[in-house]
């Protein structure tokens, strides 16, 4: 009788379970037998593994073969445990030593002809394995860039069951096809991308074909929304476009990726594991250094926003927007349980989705910008622009963004149509990218330094009762605000998030803390009331 185990990792969401993969061999008619609570796609390797070890030159153990997963109660999918399930026969067998594979941690999938092919999530499941303790992982050659990632780990990337045969015996290493041949896509990174999933969830928000970047310089006039998303971008606060079509909202959000900081390596980790667990990662990147831009159509279910799918739940565009930017185009037409289901992460920074096959925690911590027309017909804010939508239809369609999820956006902006000199520049050029992007550095930078030592980074996320006792504002400034309490006009909520957007504004102007005119301008912007604060298009004064 032979035994061996290796060790695979098991994707719950972005999180990781190591699983032991234990090889069973006994004397009795040839079978392969896998238990440990697989999926389809898992219990289908028993087909792979034999082929591709066969295929591979070694022989094939002709003997009854038990394959348990463990633990047995954690489901199971896909085709990565298939490197781990070989290796563990293998040593079973004494093909090669079990002792060298006791403590590997082995992910890939492999062909029938014994190539290992990559596959999804392998980032977080690195990262599982180094906080299980593991120090060694096997990957696919095409996933060793992604795996690397994580510190304290050694990394082996192999292109075939041959090769890593060979480094375990201590044999000389085959040679291995390199990619495809010239002129056609590599069919081995097939596994890496879902078909479809990069829709409307770049990376990188509105590039072109030809590299084109949008500018915030492109964005003709629109003083007071390039301001709010500057306050947008500084904060982290959630901002809402209201105006009517053509008037450059979906310009303005399509520019605030590029106006936030750039990742720090913590986040990067983050955003990366999701990304991989979805099928975006591109080929060649194993590392995602900048904000991600998620833009769902307004026919998304909730599933798809929020995460779901049949099995264990799949992130959705609020974890894919994890540490960047949401953007919701016209907003009003998403269903409203899609939009209320957004409440709960706009509030916590992440999702619970539960499902029969499990429950998953799956990050959300973004920045949402909401675009909205005055009414169906997008006229009725326009003076002789013909609107003939009925006071009621005016009403229900506004009535769509509940007031629970308005009261969580700090922002709200009307985006006024650009005037003839705007748009033919007589106006001036705007301020470009990189200059706003430099004032929101630094103001991240003094909000940074002030909230060192606590769980906040941002302004979005201190609690009102911090604001009201730890860090207050200057002598007087809240008079405007208290008065807007008294008639009804701000909630207990309202108030706090006006206190945030204050302090954020205060940062961009350089002020030790707010003063009068920071919450007043905090107050317009929230409100929509004009006081007399509105800052000047060369950003917050």
């Amino acid at each position: 009788m032979g035994f061996a185990r290796a060790c695979s990792v098991a994707l719950v969401g972005v999180e990781g379970v190591v699983v032991e993969v234990q090889a069973d061999l006994e004397p009795g008619v040839a079978a392969f037998t896998l238990v440990g609570l697989p999926d389809k796609s898992l219990v289908e390797s028993r087909h792979r593994v034999r082929a591709a070890v066969v295929n591979s030159g070694a022989e094939w153990p002709q003997k009854k073969l038990t394959v348990g997963l463990s633990p047995a109660s954690v489901p199971k999918g896909g085709s990565g445990f298939d490197l781990a399930v070989a290796a563990a026969v293998l040593g079973a067998a004494e093909r090669i030593d079990p002792g060298k594979i006791a403590d590997l941690v082995l992910i890939g999938e492999l062909g029938l002809d014994g190539r290992v092919r990559p596959v999804r999530g392998v980032l977080p499941a690195v990262l599982a394995a180094a906080e299980a303790g593991y120090h060694q992982v096997v990957v696919p050659e095409q996933t060793a860039g992604e795996a690397s990632l994580v510190p304290g780990v050694s990394v082996l990337g192999v292109r075939s069951l041959r090769q890593l045969i060979a480094v375990l015996s201590d044999e000389p290493v085959p040679e291995e096809p390199p990619g495809p041949v010239t002129g056609r896509p590599d069919a081995m990174l097939a596994g890496l991308m879902v078909p479809g999933a990069g829709v409307g969830t770049g990376l990188a928000a509105g590039v072109g074909g030809d590299g084109h970047r949008p500018d915030l310089a492109d964005v003709a006039g629109q003083a007071a929304a390039r301001t709010a998303l500057e306050v947008a971008a500084a904060g982290g606060h959630h901002l809402l476009l209201h105006g009517p079509p053509g008037a450059g909202k979906t310009m303005l959000a399509e520019r605030l990726p590029a106006v936030l900081p750039s990742l720090t390596r913590q986040e990067s980790l983050e955003v990366t594991a999701v990304h991989s667990v979805a099928g975006m990662l591109p080929p060649g990147e194993p590392l995602v250094r900048t904000p991600p831009y998620c833009a769902p159509h307004h026919s998304a279910t909730m599933q798809s926003l929020v995460g779901g799918g049949n099995g264990i739940p799949r992130p959705g565009a609020v974890s894919l927007a994890h540490r960047g930017v949401l953007f919701l185009d016209e907003a009003p037409e998403f269903s409203g349980r899609a939009l209320d289901a957004l409440r709960q992460p706009l509030e916590s920074g992440h999702v619970v989705v539960a499902r029969s096959a499990g429950v998953v925690r799956l990050p959300a911590r973004f920045l949402m910008i909401l675009a909205a027309n005055p009414c169906p017909c997008g006229r009725h804010t326009l003076h002789g622009a013909g609107c003939e939508c009925p006071p009621s239809a005016i009403r229900r369609y506004q009535s769509r963004l509940s007031g629970p999820l308005l009261d969580r956006v700090d922002l709200r902006v009307d985006v006024q149509p650009v005037d003839r000199s705007d748009l033919l520049g007589q106006g001036g050029r705007g301020e470009s990218t990189a200059e706003v992007a430099a004032r929101v550095r630094d103001a991240r930078q003094r909000s940074a330094a002030r909230l060192e030592g606590t769980p906040w980074s941002v302004n979005s996320e201190v609690p009102g009762h911090e604001l009201r006792t730890r860090w207050l504002v200057a002598p007087g400034a809240l008079a405007a605000a208290e008065r807007d309490l008294e008639r009804g006009l701000l909630t207990a909520r309202g108030l706090d998030r006006v206190l945030r957007v204050a302090w954020t504004v205060a940062d961009l102007a350089g002020h030790e803390r707010p003063e009068a005119r920071d919450v007043a301008l905090a107050l317009e912007l929230r409100t929509g009331i004009a006081r007399g604060a509105r800052a000047s298009a060369g950003g917050v004064s």
